[in-house]
């Protein structure tokens, strides 16, 4: 099963319980008899700007499933400086750790552009996973993901110059977001660029930053970009 290639719905063909439509890769990836189980328990939020979904070592309370926006994970270090490590955006979910049985996660996952999706108790999507193995297989797949998206990001920030590493963070997020021009602020790009760490989480002035970095410039490996749900 871990092999199996999951068809997914197309974008709006389903909904929660309320009637708001779905646009997250996983839910729609989700075969149609363990949706079902999930949809009761599906709740529509928005996000906004700088919410904070969980601080480190919280335990995993909600899982989140957006249908748009970005979603940063950030390691904070005991002095208060942060560290971007991984992005999450309709591609996948936040609270990752549940599918591999952990409760609790390392990071603070806060929202780095606004959008929406869907939360879910952790505790019913346990329940769920127990009577729904093709989605246990789409969760622990994106929680390897992850993974290598770490791994990766630590190999850039090693090996590559402030502009490959920029290039790089800029074409993940578009490919998030879908957007050519990313809602994010020209004072958040200043500073990751100035703490040479491409992360943080700081509050600054609304802007728009358009996307001029080439693929050719990232340093993300072909093979990471074309592996899917």
């Amino acid at each position: 099963m871990s092999g199996k290639n999951f068809r997914a719905v197309p974008a709006g063909q389903r909904t929660n319980t309320e009637g708001k439509q779905v646009s997250n890769k996983v839910l729609l990836a989700t075969p149609d008899d363990e949706y079902e189980l999930m949809r009761p328990d599906l709740t529509y939020i928005d996000l906004p700007d700088h919410l904070s979904l969980r601080e480190p070592t919280q335990k995993i309370k909600f899982v989140y499933f957006p249908n748009r926006g970005m979603v940063s994970q950030v390691v904070v270090t005991k002095d208060g400086r942060t560290v971007e490590v991984g992005i999450v955006g309709n591609e996948g979910y936040v609270g990752a750790g549940l599918a591999a049985g952990l409760s609790r996660s390392s990071v603070r996952e806060i929202i780095q552009i606004v959008g929406d999706g869907f939360r879910m108790m952790g505790a019913a999507l346990e329940r769920v996973l127990r009577s729904a193995p093709q989605l246990q297989v789409i969760l622990s797949r994106h929680t390897g993901l992850q993974g290598m998206q770490v791994a990766q990001t630590a190999a850039c920030n090693r090996l590559h110059d402030i502009q490959q590493r920029l290039s790089r963070w800029l074409l993940m997020t578009q490919d998030r977001v879908n957007l050519a021009v990313l809602p994010i602020t020209h004072d958040f790009i200043a500073t990751m660029i100035i703490h040479g760490e491409l992360g943080g989480v700081r509050t600054a002035k609304k802007g728009n930053y358009r996307l001029r970095a080439r693929r050719s410039e990232g340093c993300e490996p072909q093979e990471t970009r074309k592996i899917r749900l």
